[in-house]
């Protein structure tokens, strides 16, 4: 099994080519790209709280011919931090964004918030237990959730995202 594959972590998504998706704590790109190029006629706001990766992030885009992101700098762990209305969203990914944030919870709320009824919220990150990666402040897939439950957010998927990631897909009823 090998690291970290968007491509295949993806795979697990009904995706359809028109969806609207965010991709919260974007960064440059290592998920936005993949998910826009499969949402041909669909959109990808890309949100991270730094100007850098989506600088990087948008050279990325031109270079690789995608043209369906739009990059948003804001803080997805402030109340409606997305900066997107509500009930917005087909998808929202919060990827390896967890183990990072201080309230989780927020985070997640923010999610529910943006998603459409039935819409979906993909949660990848770090084992708690992986020998690699970041030791400080990661969240077992039971914490999570425990979260989800709490925002009435209802478990569709679980599934291991690479040798050190699970995975979880929610969906907002």
């Amino acid at each position: 099994m090998e690291f970290l594959n968007p491509q295949e972590v993806l795979n697990q998504l009904e995706l359809e080519g028109d969806m609207i998706a965010a991709d919260f704590g974007s960064g440059s790109g290592g998920w936005a790209i993949p998910l826009a190029k499969r949402l041909k006629f669909g959109r990808v706001y890309a949100i991270d709280i730094l100007e850098e990766p989506l600088s990087a992030l948008k050279s990325k885009g031109e270079i690789e011919r995608v043209f369906n992101i739009e990059t948003v700098r804001s803080n997805v762990e402030a109340k409606q931090g997305s900066k997107l209305a509500d009930s917005f969203c087909d998808l929202v990914l919060i990827t390896n964004l967890l183990f990072e944030a201080k309230d989780k919870k927020i985070i997640m709320d923010e999610a529910k918030r943006a998603l459409k009824k039935k819409g979906k919220i993909l949660v990848v990150d770090w084992f708690p237990e992986a020998p690699l990666g970041p030791k400080e402040g990661r969240v077992s897939a039971a914490d999570v959730k425990k979260i989800a439950q709490d925002l009435n957010l209802k478990l569709e998927k679980e599934f291991k995202a690479g040798a050190y990631h699970y995975g979880l897909i929610f969906i907002k009823p």
